[in-house]
Order: structure tokens, then sequence, then C-alpha cells
């Protein structure tokens, strides 16, 4: 079946287009096997080069992958993490869930953090910005990778002055019930507001091998600043995995 359908889509665009929007209903489930670049060129009456076109189009937005000597394949979707403004609850803490752990779990997906790193370091910019400090000034960081159902979903890492931390399980691998904001209230740093600011782009090549992310998966970079009444407590940044995320706020409307 050739297709005939006006507009300004070249012949390899509109035949991405039509398998694309059979991947999204479902027509082509997960995991099932596209049609062979010969099956295409005579459904759409069109060249070799031009049905390779179309497939590399749908890898280059990570929605199939090749399998050397099988064919392409609709890729699997890999579990979704909902990040809603809930998770910084004070009741969530005080239950003793993390942020990431009250979400997860309330999905009914296992979890678990891989630590990086764990020390002092020096400031970045944006982050001595944010603490009133010189660039280059001691830190303290904990760094750290996220797996959701054995897949790493996030790297994360929170920047704290040395002073604030000393002497708390936020220095340790195992922060206790509820993380390290629980950790930080215990110590006298009542927590009164949140910041985030989000960016979705294309990972470096670091951070698609740290996070196993497909060709063609962006990249959200989110900063989020925790504060008390005397300014900021923790900077914070998170590379996560574009296709394994999404975000719900809820806020009162502005007078």
């Amino acid at each position: 079946m050739s297709s005939n359908r006006p507009g300004r889509l070249s012949p390899s665009q509109q035949i991405a287009e039509d398998l694309r929007g059979e991947i999204r209903a479902g027509v082509l489930a997960e995991g099932e096997q596209l049609p062979s670049t010969a099956q295409l060129m005579e459904r759409y009456g069109v060249a070799y080069q031009t049905a390779r076109q179309a497939i590399a189009a749908l890898k280059a937005e990570g929605l199939v992958d090749s399998r050397t000597g099988s064919g392409v394949f609709v890729r699997r979707r890999p579990p979704l993490i909902r990040l809603g403004s809930g998770r910084y609850s004070r009741r969530i803490r005080e239950g003793g869930q993390a942020p990431l752990q009250a979400e997860a779990e309330t999905a009914g997906l296992d979890w678990r953090q891989e630590i990086l790193e764990l020390g002092i370091t020096p400031a970045p910019a944006w982050v001595a910005e944010w603490f009133g400090i010189e660039a280059g000034a001691d830190t303290f960081v904990r760094r750290r990778r996220t797996w959701v159902e054995d897949e790493p979903t996030q790297l994360a890492d929170s920047y704290y002055l040395p002073e604030v931390v000393r002497g708390t399980l936020v220095t340790e691998e195992n922060t206790g019930p509820g993380g390290s904001y629980a950790r930080l209230e215990e110590a006298g740093h009542h927590i009164v507001h949140f910041r985030e600011e989000l960016e979705a782009r294309q990972p470096t090549p670091e951070e698609a091998g740290e996070i196993q992310l497909p060709s063609g998966v962006p990249v959200i970079e989110l900063h989020r600043i925790a504060f008390t009444a005397n300014g900021p407590l923790e900077v914070f940044r998170s590379v996560m995995a574009g296709n394994r995320h999404t975000f719900a706020y809820e806020f009162e409307a502005p007078e």
C-alpha cells in the first residue's frame, strides 16, 4: 500500500510517521518486530534508502532497537517513575521514607541506591553561588546512582556546607529512615521551602553510559534547592533518563 497523503513530509518522513503512530497506538506492541526494509519498500513503493531513512528516524527517537541478524523491534518501555511535589512532604520522611523511595514503593517498584562518592569536594561555580561561597571552596557531596527495577534511572549529587552535615548520618552511606532530610531536621535545620528547575537536553556520552541510555533518549537535568529560614541547606543536581520519569506538581493558584 503506497502512501498518497498530501503534505510537506518527505516519503521517509511519511513512513516514519505511520510507524510511529502504530507504535503509540499499540498496533505495533512492545517487543514486536517492525516490517522489514523490503516489506516497507513494497508497501510504500519506495527505494531501499528511503525505507532505511524512515527506520533510522525511529531509532534516533528511541522508539525502536536493531538486533543483529534479527531485525528492528519496538523498544520495551522501562518502568515510569512519577515524581510529584508531595515527595518532599515532612509526613513522608517522618514515616521513614526518602523521596524516591516513596514514589517507587507507591508504584510497587523495587528500587536501590548506589553510592558513587561521599566526601569533601570543591564547590562548582553554580553550587558556590547558591551557598554564597567562593567557587572551589569545600563542600560535602553525596554522589549516587539510583536504580528502579534493576534499571539505572538517574545520577544524583547533593552538596552541603561541611559544617552543616558534620557528625550526622548524611556523611554515611546509609542515612537511615527518612533519608538526608530527616537527619538534617533532627540536627535542627528546619526545611521551609524547595525550589526546582528542570531542563531537557541530550546526554553527554558519559551520562548515557552511566544510566544506560539508548540512542535518541534525552535526559532531564533537575536542580533543587532546599531552604531553611537562614538560606540554602542543600543544593542538588540530578540527571534523569527522560524515558523513565514523569513529573506531577500541585500548587495553589497565585493571587
